[in-house]
C-alpha cells in the first residue's frame, strides 16, 4: 500500500447542481488515514445535461448505454480541464457517476458514467461503479459514505448530509449505522424551479410560507420513515410515492408548499436525532447553506450542531468518494454490512488502467 496518494473524485448527487470535483491527498500512517483538500470545484450542469440525466430513466433502453457512454467522456474532458488550469499530478480518479436506476430490493441499481470512456480520455486509471457489489450481496448499495466519516470524521458522534436525500451516519456505535432520512434538496429544487429558480436561496421562500398541517401529517405517515431495517431512498420513490401525496393536497402556494417540506425534514431529522442522542453532529452537503432549514434543526435540544468550513460542506462526498477509490484499489472494505444490510463488508468498484504503481 502506498503510504501517499493523490486522487481525483468526482461526484455527482439527486440534487443535480453540477459534477463536484475534488483533488485530494490521503496519507496512511499505521492505519489511520489523513486527508487534504488541495483543489475542488463544482461544474455546473448545461440544460441540456440536466434534462438528459433527469430523464433518461423514461427513454429508450439503447440511451442508457450511448448516454453512459457520453458522461463518462465528459467527465474525462472535466478531469482534462481541472488537471490543466490547476496544473496537478494525480494517480487516480475516483468517480460516483450519476444515479438513473436505484432499486436495491429488486437486486440493482445503475450509475452512469462508463469507467473506460473517463480513462481512455484522461489517460489515468480509474475506479467506478462503487454500488453494485453490496447490491448483489443483499444489501441496499447505500448510503457508502459512512465508511468515510468513520475513518475521516470520527471526532464527531455523526456526519449528516444534506444533499438531494438528507442521510446520516452515526461513526461510534459499535456497527456504525447509516442511512437515507428523507428527500431534501431534490424536492425543494424542483418547487424552486417551479419559480423559474435554481433553489430557494438561504431558505427564504420556506419562511415566508406557513406549513400546511394535512400535507404534512400524510409526508410524515409515509411507511419509508417507519422502516427499522437498512434503507435507502431513489428518485423512483420519490417520484413514485412522495409527489403523489404532496399532489394530493390542491391549492397550495408554493411559498407555503416550501414551508410544509422543509418542515417535514427538518421533522424526520429531529426524530433522527432524538433516537440516537449524538452530542456532537457534522452538517454538511448543500443544504447546510439553507439557513430556514439549519434554524430548524437548531430547535431540537439534545445535540450540538458543528457546520464545517464551507469546502468541507460543499465537497465532503466527492472527498470520501476518493478515498472509496484508495480503499478499492488496495483491496480494503469500503462497503459496511452494518450499514447497508448485505450479507458481508465488501469491497465495490470496477477498475479502468494500470494500477500496479498504487498498490
Amino acid at each position: 500500500m502506498k503510504n501517499e496518494i493523490n486522487v481525483i473524485g468526482l461526484m455527482s448527487g439527486t440534487s443535480m447542481d453540477g459534477v463536484d470535483i475534488a483533488y485530494v491527498k490521503f496519507v496512511n500512517s499505521n492505519n489511520m488515514w489523513k486527508y487534504e483538500c488541495l483543489q475542488a470545484q463544482t461544474i455546473p450542469y448545461e440544460e441540456r445535461w440536466r434534462i438528459r440525466l433527469s430523464q433518461l430513466h423514461k427513454q429508450p433502453i439503447f440511451l442508457y448505454p450511448k448516454t453512459s457512454a457520453y458522461y463518462g467522456k465528459y467527465l474525462g474532458q472535466l478531469v482534462n480541464q481541472f488537471v490543466k488550469k490547476h496544473a496537478i499530478q494525480a494517480d487516480l480518479i475516483s468517480s460516483h457517476g450519476h444515479t438513473i436506476f436505484h432499486q436495491p430490493e429488486a437486486g440493482f441499481t445503475a450509475q452512469v458514467g462508463d469507467g473506460a470512456a473517463i480513462h481512455a480520455i484522461t489517460g489515468l486509471p480509474v475506479v467506478c461503479d462503487f454500488r453494485t457489489t453490496d447490491v448483489a450481496l443483499g444489501g441496499q448499495g447505500a448510503p457508502l459514505v459512512p465508511i468515510g466519516d468513520q475513518l475521516l470524521f470520527s471526532a464527531y458522534d455523526a456526519c449528516l448530509n444534506l444533499g438531494g436525500i438528507a442521510n446520516i451516519s452515526f461513526t461510534r456505535l459499535s456497527d456504525v449505522k447509516a442511512f437515507d432520512i428523507a428527500p431534501c434538496n431534490i424536492v425543494l429544487n424542483r418547487v424552486a424551479r417551479w419559480l423559474n429558480l435554481v433553489y430557494d436561496d438561504g431558505g427564504k421562500i420556506a419562511a415566508s410560507g406557513i406549513a400546511d398541517e394535512e400535507l404534512l401529517n400524510k409526508l410524515n405517515d409515509l411507511d419509508f420513515y417507519h422502516l427499522q431495517t437498512a434503507k435507502s431512498l431513489g428518485r423512483e420513490w420519490i417520484n413514485e410515492v412522495f409527489w403523489p401525496v404532496v399532489k394530493s393536497v390542491s391549492d397550495i402556494s408554493e411559498a407555503d408548499l416550501m414551508a410544509t417540506l422543509s418542515a417535514h425534514i427538518a421533522f424526520q431529522i429531529k426524530r433522527v436525532i432524538e433516537k440516537y442522542r449524538p452530542e456532537k453532529m457534522l452538517i454538511t452537503g448543500g443544504g447546510t447553506f439553507n439557513t430556514h432549514l439549519i434554524e430548524q434543526l437548531q430547535q431540537q435540544q439534545t445535540t450540538k450542531i458543528h457546520i464545517p468550513d464551507e469546502q468541507t460542506i460543499q465537497y465532503k462526498e466527492a472527498i470520501i468518494f476518493a478515498l472509496l477509490g484508495v480503499l478499492r484499489v488496495n483491496n480494503l472494505n469500503n462497503s459496511l454490512k452494518s450499514v447497508t444490510g448485505a450479507s458481508r463488508n465488501n469491497i465495490g468498484g470496477a477498475l479502468y488502467g494500470d494500477f500496479s504503481a498504487l498498490i
